[in-house]
């Protein structure tokens, strides 16, 4: 079986993943126009309702290039590494059959490195373990248990939020399970063979990645950002529901003022971006193409797309 050609590109919030999108796949100059479909690698974007706070794309743009993975489920959902792949995978073979390109896109650094290397096999969920520390995380708070992980496996909770409660207690079930660390479980050193991937890495300056951070944000309270998340509480979605706990709205679950609110999200965003790229810093550099400059280099992007993968 001919393994399915497949563009993957991370870069951190603000960063340009969008512009980068539409100079390949919705600029009649591009050998690629019309030609790729983009599945969001952003962990927060398969939310409904969480629009304007996820930077999710345009409905014109989702009207020339379709994008999967995106508005699936609703805020109060859990959402997996598991389940993404499996979606993925779907979509990348449906893109693959109709002789598109599939682009593996987003800031969600366990996602893109989930999806080029697999998941390492660790044991299967004890429930009562698993109840247990959903019992203390609750009653004890997140803050609590992520200090615990940090001293038991500090390189899991090195990429792992502190606000994650799903991840945390995973980590902690393993070792409580098992005796060993989650991050004892390696995945395998090669690419999956199923695919034959480009790794694009957007990497701008860090002082100007923040500007354009904090120029996002205020955007996106211009466009109602925080009526957005007011209608989510009104809706019945708390601060403890996955969705919520995403940046630009688990903000707003406090009694600060607007204005330090704002201070917060621009703050917890600069601090996200930097982390972002902790999951695939392993990566040999063989296997990836970096573009740091302020603007990205279509035409010599284009050109390693049409080397490298060998179509169009």
């Amino acid at each position: 079986m001919s393994k399915i050609p497949v563009i993957v590109v991370f870069a951190p919030t603000a960063s340009g993943k969008t512009a980068l999108m539409h100079d390949l796949f919705s600029c009649k100059g591009s050998p690629f126009f019309l030609k790729g479909e983009i599945i969001s690698a952003d962990s927060m974007q398969v939310y409904k309702y969480m629009d304007i706070g996820t930077a999710k794309p345009t409905a014109d743009f989702c009207k020339k290039i379709p994008h999967h993975l995106i508005n699936l489920i609703t805020p109060d959902v859990q959402f997996s590494v598991a389940e993404f792949l499996d979606e993925v995978d779907k979509d990348c073979e449906l893109i693959n059959s109709k002789g598109k390109i599939p682009v593996v896109c987003g800031g969600t650094g366990f996602y893109i490195r989930s999806f080029l290397y697999g998941l390492p096999k660790t044991p299967e969920s004890d429930s009562s373990v698993r109840d247990m520390l959903k019992k203390r995380i609750k009653d004890e708070g997140n803050e609590k248990l992520y200090q615990e992980l940090a001293s038991i496996d500090p390189l899991s909770a090195a990429v792992i939020h502190k606000n994650d409660e799903y991840r945390i207690c995973r980590a902690l079930e393993v070792y409580y399970t098992t005796g060993k660390t989650r991050s004892s479980y390696k995945c395998e050193q090669r690419f999956r063979e199923k695919y034959n991937p480009i790794f694009i890495v957007l990497e701008p300056d860090r002082k100007i990645l923040f500007e354009r951070i904090n120029k996002r944000v205020d955007k996106m309270i211009s466009e109602g950002l925080k009526e957005e998340v007011l209608s989510l509480k009104k809706m019945g979605y708390t601060k403890d529901m996955p969705g919520m706990k995403a940046i630009g709205y688990q903000e707003w679950f406090c009694d600060d003022e607007d204005t330090l609110i704002i201070e917060k999200i621009k703050h917890n965003s600069c601090k996200y971006a930097k982390k972002q790229y902790t999951y695939i810093r392993n990566i040999p550099e063989n296997l990836v193409h970096p573009f740091s400059g302020e603007k990205c280099d279509i035409d010599e992007i284009i050109k390693i797309i049409q080397k490298e993968l060998k179509i169009f």
